[in-house]
């Protein structure tokens, strides 16, 4: 089976909507989060100013920019964890389909 057979599949289609789903929805959350900080820092900046508790010498801004970093890093490891798990062995197993003429 040639690749352009392979895409004309109903599994290989839905492999690549669930891809493609997944994909924004993780893009669509990442730019929520990095764009409603960054209007956090332009529309209240001294309330990022303020200690993040009563004595600290951090400030809550500091503790909400680590949250981003943090939240990003989580959010590409559970992308690499599922397409790992998931997408990748599905595509694989089209292409082994495909090998053997199923």
């Amino acid at each position: 089976m040639q690749s352009d057979q392979i895409e004309t599949t109903f599994a290989y289609r839905q492999l690549v909507a669930s891809r493609r789903r997944f994909r924004l929805t993780m893009t669509a959350i990442m730019i929520l989060i990095y764009y409603g900080f960054i209007l956090f820092v332009a529309l209240a900046p001294k309330a990022l100013a303020r200690p993040f508790y009563s004595g600290a010498s951090t400030s809550t801004g500091i503790v909400a920019g680590v949250c981003v970093v943090l939240l990003s890093i989580g959010m590409t490891g559970y992308y690499v964890l599922r397409s790992n798990r998931e997408f990748d062995p599905a595509m694989s197993a089209l292409l082994l389909n495909a090998e053997r003429g199923a």
